[in-house]
C-alpha cells in the first residue's frame, strides 16, 4: 500500500527551497554601495603649481578634504554618487602661501589676521621674528575651522636698536648669540629669523662671527635660519655661513657673478625677495569690495609716480629677474600685516622679470616647500584641496589672481564674507 503525501506538503517543500535559493542569492550579492562623499571639480583650466602645462578641461576629485584623483576629462572617471561642481570657464590654482608676514601677537587678532588672509585666497603664512611667548606655537599647533595655517619663527635676532624696535633677542656677545638660537630651537619655532642690517648707519649690526654663531646653533638645534639684508656684502657672507634662505633681495646694487657663483653651491636655498613698492600709479579698485571706501581712497592717493622708488625698485627687480633665471628657487613674502599683499607682491614679482607661471609656482609650491608643508602647493592627489577658483586665467595676467570666485580649504568652500567681517 502506497502512501500519497498530502498535496499541501508538496507546496511547503517547493515554498522551502524557493526561500533558501533567495537566501543564497543574498548572501552572494555584494552589499549596496554606500553613498559617496566625494565631490568632483570639472570642467576648469587647472594649474598645478608646479610649472607644468595647464590642463584644460579638468576633473580633480575631493574626499575628506583630500585630492585623490587629478586630470583632464578624458582621464578621470569620477565615482559613482559623488557631488558635481561646475566650474566651466573658470581657472584653478593652488591656494597662496606667504612666508614672510608680521602678525598680530594677541589670539583674537591673530585667530582674525588669519580669518582675512583666506579671505584672499592665502592658505598658510608666516610671522617672522616678532612672536613672544608661548601663543605662537600653541597656535601654530591647533586646528582652527575657516583660517590659514599659521608658522612662526618666534623671536628673532639681531644688534639692539633702541629706539627702533625691542621685540626681538638682542644680542652683544658671541655666547648671548647662541643662547638666543638655543632659546628658540627649544621652544620648537620654525625658523630663526636674524636682522643683518644696519638702518642705514643708525646701528651696529651682526657680524659674520655672531650671525654664523646662531647658524651652527640653529643648525645643531635643527632648525633653519633665515636672514633680513640689505647689502651684497653681507648677502655674501651670510651664504658662505650657512644660511638657508632671505626674507628680502640684495638692495644696495646689483648682484655679481661671485654672490651667483655662491647660489649654485646652494641649490636648497630659498630667497624670498619681498619687493619694494614700484612707485607707479595703481589702481586699487578691486579692493573695493572688500575695504571701506575710505581705506581705498587712501591706498589710491598714496599710488603715484615716485622716481625714487622706481630706482629703488629697478635695483631690486634686477637682481630678481638674474637670479630666478641662473635657477635660484624663489618663494613669495610680503612682510608686514596686510592680507592682500601677495597678490600685490606677484604683480611686483612679474614686473620684476619673471613670469606669471614662475610666480605662481613660486607662490605656490615653492613657498609650501619652504614651509615644510609637505600636503600643501600643489593640486596633486595626496595633497590637501586647498585652491582659489578664479574668473580669469593668471597666465595671461598675473592680476587676475585677484578675480577670485571662491575659496576652498580642505574641500570646502570657505565664507569669504564672513572671513570679511
Amino acid at each position: 500500500m502506497h502512501c500519497v503525501k498530502p498535496k499541501s506538503s508538496y507546496v511547503n517543500i517547493f515554498l522551502y527551497l524557493v526561500l533558501l535559493g533567495a537566501i543564497g542569492i543574498l548572501a552572494c550579492s555584494p552589499p549596496p554601495e554606500a553613498a559617496s562623499n566625494a565631490v568632483v571639480f570639472e570642467g576648469s583650466r587647472l594649474i598645478v603649481g608646479d610649472g607644468s602645462a595647464p590642463i584644460e578641461n579638468a576633473v580633480f576629485v575631493v574626499e575628506d578634504g583630500k585630492l585623490v584623483e587629478v586630470g583632464a576629462a578624458s582621464e578621470v572617471e569620477p565615482p559613482a554618487g559623488a557631488a558635481r561642481v561646475d566650474l566651466t570657464g573658470m581657472t584653478v590654482i593652488p591656494a597662496i602661501i606667504d612666508t614672510h608676514t608680521h602678525l598680530s601677537t594677541d589670539r583674537d587678532a591673530l585667530i582674525q589676521d588669519l580669518r582675512r588672509r583666506v579671505d584672499y585666497g592665502v592658505s598658510a603664512a608666516m610671522s617672522l621674528g616678532r612672536d613672544p611667548g608661548d601663543l605662537p606655537i600653541q597656535m601654530r599647533d591647533e586646528e582652527i575651522e575657516g583660517v590659514a595655517r599659521y608658522r612662526t619663527a618666534g623671536l628673532g635676532i639681531s644688534m639692539p636698536e633702541p629706539g627702533r624696535s625691542n621685540i626681538a633677542h638682542w644680542v652683544t656677545t658671541v655666547e648671548e648669540a647662541r643662547q638666543a638660537a638655543r632659546e628658540e630651537a627649544t621652544r620648537g619655532v620654525d625658523f630663526i629669523k636674524i636682522w643683518v642690517d644696519d638702518r642705514d648707519g643708525q646701528y651696529e649690526k651682526l657680524s659674520p662671527e655672531f650671525y654664523g654663531a646662531v647658524i651652527d646653533e640653529a643648525h645643531q638645534g635643527g632648525v633653519r635660519v633665515t636672514a633680513h639684508i640689505f647689502t651684497l656684502e653681507d648677502a655674501k657672507g651670510l651664504l658662505l655661513a650657512g644660511i638657508d634662505a632671505f626674507a628680502h633681495g640684495v638692495r644696495d646694487t646689483d648682484v655679481d657673478d661671485e654672490i651667483v657663483g655662491l647660489f649654485k653651491e646652494r641649490p636648497d636655498f630659498v630667497l624670498v625677495p619681498n619687493l619694494p613698492s614700484r612707485g607707479v600709479a595703481t589702481d586699487y579698485g578691486w579692493l573695493s569690495g572688500s575695504l571701506t571706501s575710505e581705506q581705498v581712497e587712501a591706498l589710491q592717493a598714496a599710488a603715484t609716480e615716485n622716481p625714487q622708488a622706481q630706482a629703488t625698485f629697478a635695483i631690486q627687480a634686477r637682481n630678481l629677474a638674474r637670479l630666478s633665471a641662473e635657477g635660484v628657487t624663489i618663494a613669495l613674502g610680503t612682510d608686514g600685516n596686510t592680507p592682500w599683499a601677495p597678490h600685490v607682491e606677484m604683480e611686483d614679482m612679474v614686473a620684476a622679470g619673471m613670469t606669471p607661471a614662475q610666480v605662481i609656482v613660486a607662490a605656490t609650491r615653492n613657498s609650501a616647500d619652504l614651509l615644510r608643508l609637505t600636503d600643501a602647493g600643489t593640486i596633486e592627489v595626496g595633497k590637501r584641496a586647498d585652491f582659489l577658483v578664479l574668473e580669469a586665467n593668471p597666465l595671461d595676467d598675473i592680476v587676475n589672481t585677484r578675480r577670485i570666485a571662491a575659496v576652498y580649504l580642505e574641500g570646502a568652500e570657505v565664507d569669504r564674507a564672513a572671513a570679511s567681517e
